[in-house]
């Protein structure tokens, strides 16, 4: 899985022990498998699927070529089903150059037009597809996929912790707390919607009584009073509530300076997003359940957000999360990715992070799998002390682990079984 050389090009080619025959041998390797300024000459052979469930569901996606490499991509949240919808693209993938990525995917876009290819399953299926091409792309040219965005503008990308935690005041709070901070994270977030809340009126309708309410601040204060007064804090709604109780908390919220509040309305209700930005001092972030750039120009126009966080490894992949994050940075928004995948979809993010100059914070959402996080690939441990570093290593720069990652196996599903058809 190494850089394409000429060495590679040559491993399967036998050379003739005579002298004679071996320049021979040589020229025409080198001609069969690149071009006469070295580009290399490949062909996409086949795609295959695993998946797993640790935060969610993934869908891990990997693109063969007769060159004997393959990239690898990853895909979340509308991963169920889109092994199926990966399996249809082969049709507009196989026999083509893996390195005209954003053609590829533009052609398997367009092709889906009465497919569902605006949004949802279609796109994140695409995304893994994406990212694998990417990887693929760098591995073949030798370079890490941040050179191949345009180069990077930071070596180090921040990293928030989703704290994930069900009460923030209990004892689960007491054992995360200090290890978030031991970590060396710099920012953390938790989650303020609760649909257990005895406060509650109503199971069907989001609108906060003022117990809830009063129970999301105390929450925060207890929260921000026990992390360092230099670690950022940032709070999830997940797009529960209405445009009523999203103003409420947003103000209620005022007096603890969060890095932002997220998703306080539904992603869909661009107005009522802008409403509440305009009516608080509270950042407000959103953005996760948008898809391609498309999906963001309301949210710009309308100046709906202060913060955008879309989530690479479902809103189109590493090209189109870079394109949203341009968009963004001629509105002055900052970009912090949304981000709950493995060490491959979260070191994918990095090298966008790195290639953007508006990027703010990533988030990582893996507290409670330690275990596989840790040893999900062959490098080890990608975060250290609260930041991802980039590698220089060809693609994305990390390898699935998988006697690991098939512990995490969907049971019932296959595993980057070859194609059939």
């Amino acid at each position: 899985m190494g850089q394409f050389t000429r060495r590679t090009m040559l491993k399967n080619v036998a050379l003739p022990i005579a002298g004679t025959f071996a320049l021979p041998a040589l020229a025409a390797a080198v001609q069969q498998s690149s071009s006469p300024f070295q580009r290399p000459k490949l062909k996409i052979t086949d795609i295959r699927t695993a998946q797993v469930r640790v935060h969610g569901w993934q869908t891990h996606v990997r693109i063969y070529t007769d060159q004997g490499l393959y990239g690898q991509g990853e895909s979340t949240d509308a991963a169920i089903g889109t092994d199926a919808l990966v399996h249809q693209f082969r049709r507009f993938l196989v026999g083509q150059d893996p390195l005209n990525v954003d053609a590829l995917w533009e052609k398997v876009r367009v092709s889906g037009i009465f497919a569902g290819a605006q949004g949802g399953q279609y796109v994140t299926a695409l995304t893994g597809v994406e990212i694998a091409l990417w990887d693929l792309a760098g591995k073949a040219l030798g370079l890490p996929v941040y050179q191949l965005l345009g180069g990077k503008f930071r070596d180090k990308i921040r990293i928030y912790c989703d704290s994930d935690m069900e009460d923030p005041l209990g004892a689960e709070s007491d054992r995360k707390l200090p290890w978030i901070k031991d970590q060396g994270f710099t920012a953390m977030k938790i989650d303020l919607d609760d649909a257990t809340d005895p406060r509650r009126f109503d199971k069907v309708n989001w609108t906060a009584s003022n117990g809830e309410i009063d129970r999301m601040v105390s929450w925060v204060k207890h929260v921000r009073e026990t992390i360092p007064k230099d670690m950022d804090l940032a709070c999830d709604m997940h797009g529960r509530y209405d445009a009523t109780t999203g103003k409420r908390v947003a103000v209620a919220l005022e007096p603890y300076r969060l890095l932002w509040l997220e998703e306080p309305v539904p992603p869909e209700d661009i107005d009522a997003m802008a409403d509440i930005r305009h009516s608080t001092t509270t950042p407000i972030c959103c953005g996760e359940n948008l898809y391609m750039r498309w999906g963001y120009r309301e949210l710009f126009e309308k100046r709906a957000a202060d913060i955008i966080m879309p989530d690479i490894q479902k809103v189109g992949g590493l090209s189109e999360g870079r394109k949203i994050a341009n968009m963004a940075q001629a509105y002055y928004v900052p970009f912090a990715p949304h981000c709950v995948v493995s060490p491959i979809g979260t070191m994918s993010t990095a090298h966008v992070c790195a290639s953007i100059p508006n990027f703010l914070v990533c988030e990582w959402h893996w507290i409670n799998h330690l275990d596989l996080w840790k040893n999900w690939v062959k490098e080890g441990e990608i975060i250290q002390k609260g930041y991802v570093t980039v590698t220089d290593k060809p693609g994305l720069g990390v390898e699935m682990d998988e006697e690991v990652t098939r512990k995490a196996q969907i049971p019932g599903t296959g595993w980057f079984e070859p194609n059939k058809s």
